[in-house]
């Protein structure tokens, strides 16, 4: 029994730290809140030329691969209107509220 709580444990610790990695490093949710609101919903809500994305749209692995390797490929153009930091900071604003997140949230 006290192998198994060691075991149960560990994988949480595991996974506790893996989700930490993958957020965006050095991030603010609540600009990337605030950014996300004030430039993406725009284009980004039901019947406008993105379709309806909130944090809720993707788990938080998929916003991680989303933000690496894709880069807005629909518009990319977009991407380069935002400085690093402010990638960043949407990027973690979108992780931390992702459907498997501990805070899903739509986005308001």
């Amino acid at each position: 029994m006290n192998v198994v709580m060691k075991l149960m444990a560990g994988a949480a610790l595991v996974a506790m730290v893996s989700t930490s990695v993958l957020a965006a490093e050095g991030g603010n949710a609540r600009k990337g809140k605030y950014l996300y609101k004030k430039n993406c919903k725009t284009c980004h809500v039901d019947g406008a030329e993105g379709n309806n994305v909130t944090p809720m749209s993707k788990t938080q692995g998929q916003w991680d691969r989303y933000f690496e390797k894709d880069q807005h490929k629909d518009k990319p153009e977009v991407w380069g209107e935002y400085s690093e930091k402010d990638l960043k900071d949407i990027q973690q604003f979108l992780f931390e509220h992702a459907v498997d997140s501990d805070q899903p949230e739509t986005c308001g």
